[in-house]
């Protein structure tokens, strides 16, 4: 069980005012561009809102997460009511987690492929947010394969130009030896059309993505260790959705860059919005640690050599341009300074909450049984909300909100030490002249267990993340 005072640490800091001004057309995104530790991601877009689906880390957890975003900036935390591990165990399930989704749409429907217990499980919805049902019942549309031949997860749906959709599946046992299955589906989207057939391409591991492009078919897929720095993103090319796949030569085209600070690149999908694609991805966190599953999601920009026919070497930058979908840019305030109650290492110091940046964050010491921050502001400064993304959106944290206008007297804006609040952001409305704001924890029960819904609106805003 986790410690109360690593799961109280924060991401960032930062006050927003009212003010808005006309959006541009692009804008800067910065990886990782969500808080907290996802990996595997998947991704939808519907009606204008992108759904970003992920595993929860370390290893998955009993839910599966979906972010939501209307700009591909600001994301809101949700739990789907399916898959979860309590509904989807059969006779053959084994002790995985919720892993690894696969969510499209074909016609009005919503389809999702998920690795649950080492199987494959099969769900629709008639909206990304669900809710969710699994489309047969108590069973999986692909039991653990008891001969340890390959590893029955990573299930990634395709839907072809012509119509057909198809699934492909498949990893290894002990980080070796990995194998890559496909099959047509049925129109019914939870059962086969073909037999299975096995396509696995040289340097195959796990994590399969299919794309087409001008014609030709680019099986893209994880190679290595996730828990470490040989994690690796491979392609090879068919003719057609069941190959034979031929390895690019200029493969890995994403893996560590210890330049960068990036490790273990890798389990991707790969979209497309406005006449360009883009990979998402998971990689380590900072500091990296070996053997951890500690991961976060990133964005760049996939292009092609359409005379080669290849798939161009991804540098995996921090920064990544977007088209700019926020129809207003809220202004913030930054503290004139900041204070807390201690700091875990010289890496999680204060500082870190208000660098917006996710790859970094606050952390108090390991004996603070009384965490809390500060920070000051210019006299007379308006504060519109405050917006608090802790390190894990799926715990539960009891925090006490403070304002002073320089009196002496504190008021209090917020107190939840006693029923807890979740999810991220999490929204602290202030509408007050101030010149501090504090933020003390309570220590409660360890157990991460529940969760608002929250849904942001367009107010002005302070963010702790």
């Amino acid at each position: 069980m986790k410690r109360y005072l690593t799961v109280i640490s924060l991401l960032v800091l930062s006050v927003f005012l009212g003010e808005s001004r006309k959006a541009f057309s692009e804008t800067t995104l910065h990886n990782p561009i969500i808080p907290g530790y996802f990996a595997d991601p998947s991704i939808v877009e519907h009606e204008g809102t992108f759904y970003m689906y992920a595993t929860v880390d370390p290893w998955g957890a009993d839910y599966l997460a979906c972010w939501v975003s209307k700009d591909f900036q600001n994301w809101t935390f949700h739990k789907l009511n399916w898959p979860t591990k309590k509904a989807c165990t059969s006779q053959t399930s084994q002790g995985a987690k919720v892993w690894a989704p696969s969510v499209i749409k074909k016609g009005d429907t919503f389809y999702m492929y998920v690795s649950v217990g080492s199987e494959v499980w099969c769900g629709k919805a008639a909206h990304p947010l669900g809710p969710w049902e699994n489309m047969l019942g108590d069973q999986p549309m692909i039991p653990h394969d008891t001969t340890r031949y390959y590893h029955v997860i990573d299930a990634e749906a395709f839907l072809d130009d012509d119509g057909k959709a198809y699934l492909y599946w498949g990893s290894g046992w002990d980080w070796s030896n990995g194998h890559c299955f496909a099959a047509e589906l049925n129109d019914d989207m939870r059962s086969f059309k073909t037999k299975p057939v096995e396509v696995t391409p040289s340097h195959y591991f796990e994590g399969p993505f299919m794309l087409k492009h001008d014609g030709k078919y680019y099986l893209t897929y994880s190679e290595g260790k996730t828990v470490d720095d040989t994690y690796e993103v491979r392609y090879a090319v068919g003719d057609n959705p069941f190959g034979p796949f031929t390895e690019a030569n200029n493969g890995p085209i994403l893996k560590t860059n210890k330049a960068l600070n990036v490790y273990g690149p890798g389990h991707h999908a790969i979209f497309s919005f406005r006449d360009k694609y883009y990979i998402l991805y998971h990689r380590h966190r900072l500091p990296f640690k070996k053997n951890s599953a500690y991961r976060q999601i990133c964005i760049n920009e996939l292009t092609f050599d359409d005379g080669k026919k290849e798939i161009e070497t991804i540098v995996p930058l921090h920064t990544q341009v977007f088209p700019n979908g926020e129809e207003e840019k809220r202004s913030t305030v930054s503290p004139t300074s900041w204070t807390a109650s201690s700091q875990n290492t010289d890496d999680t110091s204060i500082e870190k909450a208000a660098d917006d940046s996710f790859a970094t964050l606050w952390k108090p010491a390991e004996d603070d049984r009384n965490a809390w921050i500060g920070a000051e502001f210019s006299p007379g400064t308006e504060l519109g909300e405050m917006e608090i993304r802790f390190e894990y959106p799926g715990g539960v944290y009891y925090p006490k909100v403070e304002i002073s206008t320089g009196s002496g007297e504190w008021k209090t804006v917020a107190d939840h030490t006693e029923n807890g609040l979740s999810g991220s952001p999490v929204v602290i409305p202030v509408n007050e002249k101030s010149e501090r704001a504090r933020i003390a924890f309570v220590q409660k029960n360890n157990t991460v267990s529940c969760y608002i819904p929250f849904s942001k609106g367009k107010h002005s805003t302070t963010s702790c993340t």
